[in-house]
């Protein structure tokens, strides 16, 4: 049967055996092939692939991993990367650098899945990154995974194999990214743990400073670093740590806390020293007076220290018997030397409450010696308020004049209008509540109360000056002008007569005659009556001048007690 078919082969005979010799050919491009260098001219080497037909490869593609050129000849053996069959020519279209790219690409992929570092070599630079030769392979280096921190020049990194970790691969696209910095950062993590597990806490070990921050200093404890704050570098108060350590410097340090979770070393100087709070309450007892030095002024009041590492506060309200609502730095500076007075120690909070104010003297127990209750002071109005005045004292200590103690007849607001801000007035002194920091004050009490003692009685007559008229009276004033007395003589009382019960016959101003008919000295009110006075004066003439039986008139009775008046008078 086969040797008709090749005797007399058929269209279809002739079909079958070219793609008997041609199959899997579109299977092959794209692919690695096995090849055979069957000659070499001139910079070619010419290859064959076993496809019937030959293809040309440059000799500079045939290099090692370390782009060193290889030496071929004729008869050798290697693997190239088919891309076409047949090309114009008739000549297969082969690459041997795309070949040595996609074994890489494979080698590759398999470190990829088993998690594994690969070796390269930083080649060139790009736009964010770094271009990296991983053996055929070209793969991105982004700037931030260069290293641990921040390198300013990678020119020593250039060229220099070493290992980095895959990042991400697409081979599709044809994309790598690696990472030098996770390569490091496993390194550290391995040395550091083993570091860590030969440290011990409260040991002391010596280390030098290698970076200083706002709340401490990064200490080099021979590969691995610990932090040491701020508050434990020194018993006393450190602002700055740059005070105390300079970059560069070697201490000796006490391992205060290791975390093992975090790996992060906690370290400490002051814990090398002896604890100044030791024995702080048996070295500042309540009550007695030391000098210290302000150490920082905050809004609620300033530290004092009193010895290197022992600080005390002086509470905004402890600062001044007279100045409050002060700020305190008005009151005193940084770095000023003051004596305070110990109020309260609390070793095992280490706080010591201290009084600025109680090392001084007492302005309220100097101002009851020289001025004792009873006694007159002088000063100037410093306020009014709805209450009170505010009198400036000795020692810029103020008392308070309240609206009752004013005047002892005209009302609280009438009388503080009299006053003005700056008027200088004299009072007396009712009463000093040293504790609560308050002295009371009186004005009234300076002229003596009117309705104590003899000075007004009952059926009383006094002169009146009228100092308004109303519908329904008069209102009068009578007595000492420094201390005078006020009444209001109501209409039914302006006379005898009803026809002259008339208060527009008064005006302001004019002086009349009355009869105290009535003395209220807890409500503080006096009732006058003209019309009483009247009265009076009638029943006198008559017994005096004569009466109704002896035939004279009344108008001739009241005649003669005004002509006899008129001559007292």
């Amino acid at each position: 049967m086969a040797d008709d078919m090749s005797l007399n082969p058929s269209r279809d005979d002739f079909s079958a055996l070219l793609e008997e010799s041609l199959g899997g050919r579109d299977l092959m491009e794209g692919q690695v092939v096995h090849g055979k260098v069957v000659a070499i001219e001139k910079d070619f080497a010419i290859i064959d692939v076993g496809l019937k037909t030959e293809g040309r490869v440059s000799l500079k593609e045939f290099s090692d991993e370390n782009g060193q050129q290889i030496e071929i000849k004729a008869g050798d053996n290697v693997e190239v990367f088919l891309e076409r069959v047949e090309n114009a020519l008739g000549e297969a279209v082969i690459s041997r650098e795309k070949a040595r790219r996609e074994e890489a690409w494979t080698r590759l992929e398999a470190i990829y899945e088993r998690n594994e570092p690969v070796n390269g070599s930083i080649v060139g630079r790009v736009k964010g990154g770094f271009t990296v030769d991983l053996g055929g392979a070209s793969a991105f280096l982004p700037g931030s995974q260069v290293d641990i921190r921040p390198v300013r020049d990678v020119g020593p990194l250039m060229g220099r194999e070493q290992p980095f970790a895959i990042l991400k691969m697409d081979r599709p696209r044809g994309n790598i990214v690696v990472s030098r910095r996770a390569i490091l950062e496993e390194a550290r993590a391995e040395q550091r743990t083993e570091l860590v597990s030969q440290l011990q806490e409260g040991e002391v070990r010596e280390g030098v400073v290698k970076n200083i921050t706002d709340y401490g200093a990064f200490v080099d404890l021979g590969g691995i670093d610990g932090l040491l704050h701020v508050t434990d570098m020194s018993w006393k108060r450190v602002s700055h740590p740059s005070q105390v350590l300079a970059v560069g410097d070697t201490v000796k340090v006490q391992i205060v806390k290791i975390n093992p979770d975090t790996q992060r070393i906690s370290l400490g100087m002051k814990q090398l020293q002896s604890d100044p709070w030791d024995g702080v309450e048996a070295k500042y007892p309540v009550g007695a007076k030391f000098t210290g030095r302000i150490t920082n002024i905050t809004d609620y009041g300033a530290f004092v220290e009193l010895e290197a590492g022992v600080e005390g506060l002086v509470h905004v309200s402890e600062m001044s018997w007279t100045k409050k609502n002060v700020h305190p730095g008005k009151i005193v500076s940084t770095s000023q030397e003051v004596e305070v007075v110990v109020l309260d120690v609390d070793a095992s909070k280490r706080r010591i409450s201290l009084g600025l104010k109680q090392a001084m003297a007492n302005p309220w127990d100097a101002f009851v010696e020289a001025h004792p209750v009873g006694s007159t002071v002088e000063g100037e109005v410093k306020n009014a308020t709805e209450f009170g005045l505010f009198i400036g004292l000795d020692n810029d200590i103020d008392g308070m004049v309240h609206l009752s103690d004013l005047d002892w007849t005209a009302p609280g607001e009438e009388a503080i209008a009299r006053y003005t801000k700056g008027e200088m007035v004299k009072a007396r002194v009712l009463d000093v509540d040293v504790e609560k920091e308050r002295i009371s004050l009186g004005i009234k009490q300076l002229a003596g109360d009117p309705l104590q003692g003899d000075s007004f009685r009952k059926g009383q007559t006094v002169t009146a000056t009228v100092t308004e008229v109303t519908s329904g009276g008069i209102e009068v004033k009578f007595g000492e002008d420094e201390a005078p007395m006020t009444a209001f003589i109501r209409k039914s009382d302006l006379s005898r007569d009803r026809a002259d019960q008339r208060p527009e016959r008064f005006a302001v101003g004019d002086r009349v005659d009355a009869q105290i008919t009535n003395i209220d000295k807890a409500a503080r009110r006096m009732s006058l009556s003209i019309k009483a006075l009247e009265m009076v004066e009638e029943k006198e003439a008559i017994e005096k001048f004569g009466s109704s039986d002896s035939g004279a008139s009344l108008g001739d009775i009241l005649g003669a007690a005004l002509r006899e008046k008129a001559k007292k008078d």
